[in-house]
């Protein structure tokens, strides 16, 4: 029982559907986790799916299930096609009916996008994400096909599932019918706006027509394609209004289709950019609509539901980052909200890699019953050398378990990387990180040393020492390197060096990507979603099919080149997912890449290179060098030395290429060896 008042009451104010209450404005929205597809991977998913029900969660929505081979999203993904296929999913649905949670099963037919050769679509257009040409759906298949959804639905409520959500977004099956970019047919199924919705419409129909009244039917409705062609906002309202007539009990918004060029859900989205558009709608439909993409803390959730936005939020990756996000919201401890920073790295950069999804900042996720949170059996004394992503991570969960910890860091606050990495613009979510570590420290009362430089003799007496010193900017050997105006990366994003106009930035990691982002943006990341908006071209007004308009772009604060020695393209390893994201912005801003470079000199007139078998100059006021870390060992080194053992993690064990979420799954995973 909450004695104390919400403070988010618009979010826990209960939504009656008439047949079943939805304890709040919460949905867990769909996420392909990859273990649809591994072995024992049903049992993965009710323990994964429980916890966060357990959490909380209003109404939960699994990853997309395919009704048919030809649906699969890849060879092999889920698919529910017969009865034999109920059992596994029904591990799911009495686990999170056990925490008090409902949950629906998302019925997804990749369409064109399914990354197999027996892929289809309504017209013979291959996706430019996919190196598979799609099969013409003939009349009979799209009946058929038809049928599947509708059986789909029918043992998804056979296995218990409170409803289903079907997959009419992103550029899926479904979608592919509905726009004329990619429906070409010139029978009853293509053509006018009224027979490339009979699908959607037949669907919905003959899925109410099997289940009955009380079951809900989700609709992932499309609202804001972003594509050339896609559909128009008056269609938009045309298509809801059929699929409420056809039976559906909710819509969901649905943003961007996935090839197309504009970032939906990656950090430098701004929190709730789209939920303009899901306002637009309400009002035109009878049934609720349900609000998405970058909606990751509850204050941001309960302005949206506040001001008529939506009649409900959808989180996704926020329930990877906390499975207790709702809970904490309810009990007004917010503030320990482990939150979702938007980078995509352990989950669809996973994904997209054929790997189990997991989460940056919180590396249990879709790993409940591998890496499960045990309390220690003997306390110990344990220091803690470094404040970074991997100190924090192990000195936070090693205090949770009950050891009594120490932490040390050099610096004033603790941070190590993450205090850089948030001053990115597009990368401000990182403070969250912070935030949620702060929190946890006070927490679990770790004692918190700052401003030392840690001795031996200072960590001899602790039962376990940690070393997670971290990283230092690898020195370069060029001439002219010790020069007034050449400057490391990291003086020039905390500000403490003077950068002028024209800028060489020696290395194109994803450093050197984002201290060219931070001299553009001029050390300013305060940018709002109009701003958003207008550089990537979308339109509010909805005056073109699709959304989208010219992009507006203010001038290039700065000329800046990107050098690095390896020939091939600058930024090779950046994410899977939001690499293009950073290439496109530091193009669109004139940022000139060189590779295949011999570093020369630097002297008055700027960088000299060798270049194409000629010695040129890069005239330029500023040099900065981001050319790689070293491991800080150091302390490490000395501590072997006096015939002590010590764990070393994060940048201090392997400094090739920052990586937080290798460093904070070493603290977890070293914290919970202990």
């Amino acid at each position: 029982m909450h004695t104390t008042e919400s403070a988010f009451p618009h979010l826990f104010r209960p939504l009656d559907l008439g047949f079943i209450t939805i304890r709040n404005r919460v949905l867990m929205g769909s996420m392909h986790t990859g273990l649809e597809e591994e072995r024992g991977g049903f049992r993965r998913m009710a323990a994964y799916y429980a916890l966060r029900a357990e959490g909380g969660a209003g109404l939960i929505v699994t990853g997309g299930v395919a009704p048919n081979r030809s649906g699969w999203v890849a060879p092999f993904s889920l698919r529910l096609a017969a009865a034999s296929q109920i059992d596994g999913h029904q591990l799911i649905t009495e686990a999170v009916h056990h925490q008090g949670g409902a949950i629906c099963m998302q019925i997804l037919h990749a369409g064109r996008y399914g990354y197999h050769p027996l892929c289809v679509a309504p017209s013979k257009l291959k996706a430019p994400i996919n190196r598979f040409a799609p099969r013409v759906l003939s009349r009979r298949g799209i009946r058929k096909t038809i049928d599947d959804f509708i059986r789909c639905a029918v043992l998804a409520h056979q296995a218990g599932y409170d409803g289903v959500e079907v997959m009419g977004s992103e550029g899926y099956l479904i979608n592919e019918f509905i726009v004329a970019k990619t429906n070409r047919r010139s029978d009853e199924w293509g053509g006018s706006f009224a027979n490339r919705i009979r699908l959607p419409v037949a669907i919905v129909e003959g899925i109410r027509d099997k289940v009955g009244e009380r079951f809900i039917i989700i609709y992932r409705l499309s609202m804001l394609d972003l594509v050339d062609n896609g559909s128009s906002w008056e269609e938009v309202i045309e298509l809801a209004a059929a699929i409420e007539k056809a039976g559906a009990t909710l819509i969901n918004t649905g943003i961007g289709w996935h090839e197309a060029r504009v970032p939906t859900i990656a950090t430098i989205v701004p929190r709730a950019a789209f939920t303009w558009v899901t306002r637009r709608l309400m009002g035109e439909v009878g049934i609720p609509l349900i609000t998405s993409n970058r909606i990751n803390t509850p204050d941001v959730a309960e302005e949206v539901l506040a001001t008529g936005a939506a009649d409900m939020v959808s989180l996704a990756r926020p329930f990877l980052a906390d499975p207790l996000w709702v809970q904490k919201a309810e009990d007004n401890r917010a503030d320990e909200i482990n939150t979702c920073i938007a980078c995509n790295q352990a989950c669809l950069d996973h994904i997209f890699t054929r790997k189990t999804a997991s989460c940056l900042v919180n590396p249990r996720a879709c790993h409940e019953t591998i890496r499960p949170f045990a309390r220690a059996g003997r306390s110990k004394r344990i220091a803690v050398v470094g404040g970074g992503p991997a100190g924090l991570s192990c000195a936070v969960t090693a205090a949770a378990r009950g050891h009594r910890v120490t932490l040390f860091e050099a610096a004033g606050e603790v941070g190590g990387q993450f205090l850089l990495a948030r001053a990115i613009p597009g990368k401000e979510e990182f403070a969250e990180t912070l935030r949620y570590f702060r929190v946890q420290l006070a927490r679990h009362e770790v004692a918190v040393r700052l401003s030392r430089q840690v001795t031996v003799g200072d960590v001899r007496e602790y039962d376990e020492i940690v070393i997670a010193t971290g990283v230092r900017p690898r020195p370069v050997a060029i001439e002219g390197a010790d020069l007034p105006h050449v400057h490391g990366y990291a003086e020039v994003i905390s500000g403490r060096a003077a950068v002028g106009r024209r800028v060489a930035i020696i290395g194109a990691g994803g450093i050197g990507f984002d201290t060219a982002a931070y001299l553009l943006e001029g050390g300013s990341t305060t940018t709002g979603i109009d701003a958003f908006l207008n550089a990537w071209g979308i339109d509010r007004q909805y005056r073109q099919p699709g959304g989208l308009k010219k992009p507006v772009r203010p001038e290039p604060r700065r000329e800046i080149h990107i050098l690095q020695r390896r020939s091939g393209k600058p930024g090779e390893g950046l994410g899977k997912t939001t690499g293009w994201i950073h290439r496109s912005l530091l193009k669109k801003n004139g940022v000139k890449f060189w590779s295949g470079v011999e570093y020369r000199r630097i002297d008055g007139q700027g960088l000299w290179i060798h270049h194409g078998g000629e010695e040129q100059l890069i005239a330029v006021d500023t040099v900065v060098i981001c050319a790689g870390q070293v491991s800080e060992r150091g302390l490490a080194e000395e501590i072997a030395a006096a015939g002590r053992s010590c764990h070393v993690i994060g940048g201090a064990l392997e400094a090739v290429e920052l990586d937080a979420e290798r460093a904070i799954l070493q603290g977890m995973e070293l914290a919970d060896r202990l």
